[in-house]
């Protein structure tokens, strides 16, 4: 079984050689780099990778993959797709060969790390699928861009468990060309609910409440937009927005509708119980961090986040417990909060207080 590694880069030289080192289980790496003005090519070529430059103008995400999955030989039974700056864990390969049935299988999904907290912890994690047949794909969209399967038939997907890649990224790199890139990209497809959710998450993440709410709004009114984990990020992050507006009423209103939207999820649970917790809203923290800690099984696509499988429940848990005078329960809960962030020493400081007020 050929197996065949293909990426993108510019000006990546802090990473190319332990990307290298990553790949190397696959037969062949092939780098198509899109206008590098370091070394990134040279330390690539000492690694035994193909590379070749080729400036894409104008930029888009989609048309660089496309020329990248075109170096990649037509003998090919599976082609990767990487970015520099993700490692996969040692012994992919063998999994990846394992589970992927030739003649069938088309596309393979494995776990991602997206991001490591400060303790060297995971962060945000779920499932990738950028690993796929050599024939019947192309990446469409010119930013966050998708791998649509454009062959004959029905695609089959597998899931390759104990397959690892994570993700460690350059904090220095800049995400200026998202925003213009999404905006395109919605104009080129406005009936696309995927790109108008990222769309409106972008205006979310820039500050940008208004134009945040429109999108995010006009995704909950496509047609398409069927899929309730999705629906309901939009209303999640139409809750931020609004309360960040400090319309805490519209805020509120729009987390019940999350949770009536997935009440499966953890995190429509958890968006509100934070932003009652600021409201010192105690007896609605208390239930909502409790339904929220009922849900045990996180959902392996990207709407899932860690602040709800992390210590945040049990965090706000004691605290309003502790503020409603019940202190045992208080004190049990700030112990798991603790046990699930060791290093976090206000959490170490509440048990001391807790025990005090106990006592």
């Amino acid at each position: 079984m050929k197996i065949c590694v293909y990426a993108i880069a510019k000006n990546e030289s802090k990473f190319a050689a332990r990307w290298a080192a990553s790949m190397a289980e696959a037969d062949e790496i092939y780098v198509l780099d899109t206008g590098s003005g370091d070394d990134t090519m040279e330390i690539l070529q000492k690694k035994g990778v193909h590379t070749i430059q080729r400036i894409i103008e104008p930029w888009r995400f989609d048309a660089a993959r496309n020329a990248s999955l075109e170096l990649v030989p037509e003998d090919a039974d599976i082609c990767v797709c990487t970015d520099l700056d993700e490692v996969f864990e040692p012994g992919w390969r063998a999994l990846l060969e394992k589970a992927w049935k030739a003649g069938e299988t088309t596309r393979a999904a494995y776990r991602y790390t997206w991001n490591f907290e400060a303790d060297g912890s995971e962060g945000h994690v779920f499932y990738l699928d950028k690993i796929h047949a050599r024939h019947g794909y192309a990446w469409t969209h010119p930013v966050h861009e998708v791998l649509s399967w454009q062959g004959e038939g029905q695609e089959k997907r597998i899931t390759v468990e104990g397959m690892q890649l994570n993700h460690h990224a350059d904090p220095e790199k800049s995400r200026e060309q998202y925003l213009p890139l999404l905006e395109l990209s919605v104009r080129e497809a406005p009936e696309d609910d995927r790109n108008v959710h990222y769309l409106g998450r972008e205006y979310l993440f820039r500050g940008r409440w208004d134009d945040c709410i429109a999108t995010l709004k006009r995704h909950l009114s496509l047609p398409s937009a069927a899929w309730r984990d999705e629906r309901c990020a939009s209303m999640r992050f139409i809750a931020r927005a609004y309360a960040a507006k400090g319309d805490d009423a519209a805020a509120e209103e729009w987390g019940w509708r999350a949770i009536a939207e997935a009440p499966h999820l953890r995190e429509p649970y958890m968006d509100l119980a934070w932003l009652l917790y600021q409201k010192k809203d105690w007896e609605g923290v208390i239930y909502l961090t409790g339904r929220a800690l009922r849900i045990t099984d996180r959902a392996r696509n990207y709407i899932t986040e860690n602040t709800a499988w992390g210590s945040r429940p049990y965090d706000l848990r004691s605290l309003a417990f502790y503020y409603t005078g019940q202190y045992q329960q208080a004190l049990e809960a700030a112990k798991e909060a603790a046990r699930l962030s060791p290093n976090d020493e206000r959490l170490k400081e509440n048990i001391r207080k807790m025990k005090e007020t106990s006592a």
